[in-house]
């Protein structure tokens, strides 16, 4: 999940509004799903185990895990935990360059483009915003042998991070 920015323009509301939105269309075509994340189960994991480390990455950035809506939106932090990318907005931009290389997808780009403007509108971010940043996001997602939507997490919890980023082929970032 987008940290909000510091700075002049905060996209927290409109994240909020697109996340609602999601919901509410999976909903309606009945392709939502029952929570996945349990923090306290993550919690009770060993360290070091993937799915440890997805709770403490959420604990660290202070933000609760998508307990709502379809199966890939609340398996994004997941995503973040394999391929080592913040929540700022350059991070998740460069999280949607790894998604679009690891599987071509309208929805990727889109978010993307978004970020970007984001990006674009706060000088702080411009100033660390390179397009190699993405192109080499971009490519770790084509080497990877990850698939967003068909991944099941639950099942690789207990798994060292390490042994699940080997298995999905994804490079240390």
């Amino acid at each position: 999940m987008m940290q909000p920015l510091a700075d002049t323009s905060n996209p927290t509301p409109n994240l909020q509004k697109f996340l609602d939105l999601i919901d509410r269309v999976t909903a309606a075509t009945g392709k939502d799903v029952p929570a996945i994340v349990n923090i306290e189960q993550l919690r009770s994991l060993p360290p070091g185990t993937f799915g440890r480390s997805w709770a403490d990455f959420l604990d660290t950035h202070q933000i609760p895990p998508f307990t709502t809506g379809p199966r890939r939106k609340q398996l994004h932090d997941g995503v973040h935990v394999l391929t080592g990318y913040g929540t700022d907005p350059i991070n998740e931009a460069e999280l949607q360059a790894f998604l679009l290389g690891a599987k071509l997808q309208l929805a990727n780009m889109l978010l993307g483009l978004g970020l970007l403007r984001v990006i674009h509108r706060n000088l702080n971010y411009l100033q660390q915003f390179s397009w190699d940043r993405l192109w080499r996001a971009y490519q770790r997602g084509c080497q990877s042998q990850f698939d967003p939507d068909t991944w099941q997490p639950e099942l690789l919890w207990h798994l060292p991070l390490a042994e699940v980023q080997k298995i999905f082929v994804i490079t240390p970032n």
